[in-house]
């Protein structure tokens, strides 16, 4: 692997990538609409809209794989029009020019909230718990439709070049003393604001990691993971949690202890992810 270009490179799960690839000895380009810090190890900096042919063109020259993560991360960030259009555009921009580009390998930033229940108008419970790759998608805003679009887009991809396209579905995502730290705070004085993610979360550097194993394990076609931190970022046994919350959810497996409620074996099993960085609530 020579190159890879990174969307999104600016932000923070882009600049932990862009920094793992470089110390793995990858050369990087990155993409984004401003400049990455001198103190980022990006060999290349492209600045620009992912969702211009032209700019994603360039930025695309000289690369064998692609990492994507450029995208508006929640509904109540920008426009629905904004939100979905923008992030459904930038993916088939950047697979669709890859693929005519010869490029063989992408992964995917999707996220747990495909499933419709992070951000919809009207509280969404799961059919069942823990939440597999079976589950049914309950999409009920943008985001969560641009992600499901973003899916779509790497099976089409996958089928229309022959690329191998892999899917994350990420959480929560956070460093070990900022987002992750505040928001274990928040869920231990009001746990309900965890229940629409089912206190699921990431951190950065293994975001990063399990990207780096979407790049380099031995598969192909399209293929979806969901990832995340074998705990929740909740201080409670998550029985408990569910138990106030989701009473009448039936339960297919047993959730011992803070076990997270989302099946993360395929993840393990077929690109050999596991988390190093686990955060403690206390």
């Amino acid at each position: 692997m020579r190159r890879v270009l990174v969307t999104g490179a600016a932000g923070r799960l882009g600049r932990v990538t862009v920094s793992l690839l470089a110390g793995r000895g990858v050369a990087v380009t990155g993409l984004d609409r401003v400049d990455i810090d001198r103190d980022t190890p990006a060999a290349r900096m492209v600045v620009g809209e992912a969702t211009d042919p032209a700019t994603v063109a360039d930025a695309l020259t000289g690369v064998d794989a692609v990492i994507h993560l450029a995208a508006i991360p929640a509904p109540m960030l920008d426009t629905p029009e904004r939100v979905f259009g923008d992030n459904a555009l930038s993916t088939f921009v950047v697979l669709d020019t890859a693929g005519r580009q010869g490029v063989s390998r992408a992964v995917l930033a999707s996220s747990h909230s495909v499933l419709g229940f992070a951000f919809a108008p009207t509280p969404l419970s799961p059919h069942y718990l823990p939440i597999d790759l079976d589950h049914p998608l309950l999409v009920a805003d943008p985001y969560a439709l641009s992600k499901q679009a973003d899916e779509a887009t790497g099976a089409m991809a996958a089928r229309a070049y022959g690329m191998t396209v892999v899917a994350l579905r990420l959480p929560f995502l956070g460093g070990m003393t900022g987002r992750l730290a505040a928001q274990a705070a928040r869920y231990r004085v009001a746990p309900v604001e965890g229940a629409r993610s089912l206190w699921a979360y990431l951190e950065d550097r293994d975001a990063a990691k399990a990207a780096w194993l979407g790049l380099t394990r031995p598969l192909g076609g399209f293929q979806v993971f969901t990832v995340a931190a074998p705990q929740t970022l909740a201080a409670r046994d998550t029985a408990d949690l569910l138990d106030e919350f989701f009473p009448e959810v039936p339960r297919r497996a047993p959730l011992p202890g803070r076990a997270v409620p989302w099946d993360v074996s395929d993840a393990t099993r077929v690109l050999g992810f596991e988390p190093d960085h686990l955060f403690e609530p206390g």
